[in-house]
């Protein structure tokens, strides 16, 4: 807590610039708040502060440089990041020493949740058990009175007053109290390497990010952190809340934060940009058209060519794709589809490709088939090709543009094509039903060559 007569003195020192550096919370966009020359603005823990707070910040000076922080981007901040309107970095290099959080997903049951909490105590350890809600507080106090009563609980929520809740935190990390029993207002800002123990009640209840924030709480030392999503006894969940918690489980290493949030945006969508509410105009023209124009008018502020390159339709027989058994939710892999139809390059293709192996497990010949089909679409668009079908018998090509008089007179020295109706026809010694993409890729070979000076 700040007292009036200091915070009279720095918003004096901001205005007159005597100050250089401020360091607070959403205040500093508050009315009678002045700047002498703001340049840069840093939000750490971008996910906690809403759009139109953001927007609010950003505006206390007309060119102001602005750094978000978070280790969970919410879905809308990455989908601006995927469509180039903000940049990105990205830090996946843990603590050294830290661990792995151990990650499990499970109903209630009072004997584990019992033996978890002293199991912590008895390796001289501190506990979290994280409710939803503030009313939830005294009936899980009164649960823990039951199961371990021989362990001090420490209660912390934000009705609290500001000192008061200061006091019990900081004593909690002194090491005073087995348990702090807390509301989500704990996710972020705590380091308490003894406490590496985790249990959260009704986590259905939690968001995706929060609940990776809230894991981040724990395994901050050399011991083995622990973190338990528990979800209400005999209620069934609903798929697309199995899906959230699931993600927690299989994305348990040290570094998925930014995976984490891919998932998320996968799940929820990017907000109500996009949504029938808020879209105006979008919804008339489509999301696709609208991501495309947004890619391009972003790049033509980078300095970037105005004209956004399509990529050739290549049609064959088995041209692969996201099988169900690789990606089960539908959403996800309409997603996955849709960001892959939108690269351009091959780097892009390949840190698309180390993602899926990432987030999925093992590639399948399915999934390899598509990326390779996509990375020959690239190869075909740079060479001014503007579509490609494969039957058994032969392969057809259309330019975008005519190629120059050299580049013909190449082509008509390679064995097997020919020219019929402006379009290319190359007939292979042996039929195209099998080892299409061996075709392919020595036709679209033979194509640059005869693209190549000399």
């Amino acid at each position: 807590m700040v007292g009036s007569t200091e915070t009279r003195k720095v918003k004096d020192g901001l205005r007159s610039g005597n100050i250089a550096i401020v360091v607070g919370t959403h205040a500093v966009a508050a009315k009678g708040v002045a700047f002498s020359n703001l340049g840069l603005l840093v939000i750490d823990e971008e996910h906690r502060f809403g759009a139109k707070l953001k927007q609010s910040l950003r505006g206390l000076a007309p060119c102001l440089h602005t750094l978000t922080m978070s280790a969970t981007p919410i879905p809308r901040t990455l989908q601006l990041a995927i469509a180039g309107v903000q940049e990105v970095s990205v830090l996946n290099t843990p603590p050294a020493k830290r661990r792995p959080v151990r990650t499990i997903l499970a109903p209630f049951d009072a004997g584990s949740a019992k033996a978890a909490l002293l199991r912590e105590y008895r390796r001289g350890g501190q506990s979290f058990f994280v409710v939803p809600r503030i009313d939830d507080i005294g009936t899980v106090f009164r649960q823990l009175g039951r199961l371990v009563p021989q362990l001090l609980v420490k209660i912390a929520h934000g009705e609290m007053k500001a000192r008061e809740l200061d006091e019990i935190v900081v004593r909690f990390a002194a090491g005073e109290g087995d348990i702090l029993l807390a509301t989500d207002i704990i996710e972020s800002g705590l380091d308490i390497p003894q406490a590496n123990t985790i249990l959260v009640w009704r986590a259905d209840r939690f968001g995706l990010a929060q609940l990776h924030q809230l894991r981040g709480r724990v395994g901050r030392g050399r011991l083995q952190g622990f973190a338990f999503l528990l979800t209400e006894p005999g209620k069934e969940l609903a798929e697309a809340t199995r899906s959230r918690l699931s993600a927690l489980v299989a994305l348990d290493r040290l570094g998925s934060g930014l995976t984490i949030s891919q998932r998320d945006l996968d799940l929820r969508g990017a907000g109500d940009l996009f949504g029938e509410e808020q879209a105006g105009h979008i919804k008339r023209i489509g999301v696709g058209l609208y991501e495309r124009l947004l890619e391009r008018a972003s790049s033509v502020a980078r300095g970037g060519p105005s004209s956004d390159t399509q990529l050739p339709d290549i049609n064959l027989q088995a041209g692969g794709s996201f099988p169900g058994s690789y990606v089960p939710e539908p959403a996800i892999r309409l997603s996955l589809y849709s960001r892959l139809f939108r690269m351009s390059t091959h780097s892009d293709l390949n840190a698309f490709a180390d993602e899926l192996e990432d987030r999925f497990g093992g590639i399948p010949s399915e999934v390899a088939t598509l990326l390779e089909v996509t990375r020959l679409r690239m190869d075909a668009a740079q060479l001014g090709l503007s579509q490609v079908d494969v039957g058994p018998e032969a392969i057809a090509i259309t330019f975008r543009t005519k190629p120059s008089a050299s580049v013909w007179e190449n082509l008509k020295g390679v064995n097997g094509f020919e020219f019929r109706r402006g379009r290319l026809i190359f007939r292979p010694p042996t039929k195209t039903g099998t080892g299409q993409l061996e075709v392919l890729r020595s036709l679209i070979g033979s194509i640059r060559s005869a693209h190549a000076p000399g």
